[in-house]
């Protein structure tokens, strides 16, 4: 119970961390040029579209998903107790997770295209 009471703390604090510090400037701006590093790689790797995406609602669920793995590797680093293991799980971890969300997005964006 305690693991998922802090899954859940982990998430909000993220959330509006990521909502404060990179997505709000990140409206304000408007520049897609200057985006997020998310939103770059999105475009690099899968060729995404941005003028067929509503710009607001990609950071919004680039926030939701970024704050989802940031929590979920988290909670699961806490399950070793030995520094060294949490570190090299982590670093796997990290690319593991980000890739695969990140696929998931794009997924997400390339059905939602295809609808229209």
């Amino acid at each position: 119970m305690q693991n998922v009471i802090l899954f859940i703390f982990t998430y909000i604090v993220v959330f509006l961390l990521y909502q404060l510090l990179f997505i709000l400037p990140a409206k304000r701006l408007k520049k897609k040029k200057n985006s997020l590093i998310e939103i770059k790689y999105l475009e690099k790797k899968y060729n995404l579209d941005l003028t067929k995406i509503n710009y607001n609602q990609l950071l919004q669920i680039i926030c939701i998903t970024s704050s989802l793995d940031i929590s979920l590797i988290v909670s699961i680093l806490l399950l070793f107790s030995n520094f060294l293991v949490s570190i090299i799980v982590s670093f796997f971890l990290i690319i593991i997770i980000f890739i695969i969300s990140y696929h998931l997005v794009y997924l997400f964006y390339k059905k939602k295209i295809a609808s229209k």
